[in-house]
């Protein structure tokens, strides 16, 4: 018992120091959840160069936002992994718009090239990967959701803060995502009735969060 009111009372001292723009304070955070909000943009995005970038501009992002954060609760990471998600959103908005623009730049003939042949091939593999293909069958707020619940490990409640939505709304995003990879991939569908021989979707990890 004393182990937590401890846990809780170091919690409540860095939402304060981070509310009063303390660069220890961000510092220790970074230390603390940098490789949470690396892997959780590398599970959005599956590039490992973008993630890098998440990383750095949602520290950058939650510098501004400091003074949003609540003075009272937990760990601080379910909030950073929701600033992570609005970054990659937002990333993505910005890839979608500039390859639009490029797309209507007039085509120049170039030579064939050896290593783009080789390079077209190796990401034609990654194309055809099951993985991929059955993540591309989520629509981007069950992956987000995914993504929180079970590669990041947050439980339903934090998922939902991070989210800003309802706890119901996380539930069912969650439900439909796995139902959606059960089909793409053969695996066991939600109702328990088997559909080839791969391993189950993991559920989420029901753990204290850091």
């Amino acid at each position: 018992m004393g182990g937590v009111k401890k846990n809780q009372g170091a919690h409540q001292a860095r939402r304060t120091r981070v509310r009063d723009g303390d660069a220890d304070a961000f510092g220790e955070l970074f230390d603390a959840y940098a490789r949470s909000v690396y892997n959780h943009a590398y599970s959005l995005t599956g590039d490992w160069s973008t993630a890098e970038e998440v990383v750095s501009l949602t520290f950058l992002e939650a510098w501004r936002l400091r003074d949003r954060v609540e003075p009272e609760g937990g760990s601080l990471r379910p909030w950073l992994l929701g600033v992570a998600t609005n970054v990659t959103r937002n990333l993505r908005r910005a890839t979608r718009r500039h390859a639009a623009a490029v797309s209507r730049l007039p085509r120049a003939e170039a030579e064939a090239d050896f290593a783009d042949d080789v390079a077209g091939r190796i990401d034609d593999q990654a194309r055809i990967a099951l993985v991929h293909t059955a993540l591309a069958t989520l629509r981007r707020p069950e992956r987000e959701v995914l993504a929180l619940c079970v590669w990041s490990g947050l439980d339903y409640p934090s998922a939902a803060r991070a989210l800003g939505v309802p706890v119901g709304t996380v539930r069912s995003r969650l439900f439909r995502a796995r139902g959606k990879l059960a089909r793409a991939m053969e695996l066991p569908r939600p109702d328990g009735q088997m559909k080839g021989g791969h391993a189950p979707v993991a559920g989420p990890i029901q753990e204290g969060n850091r």
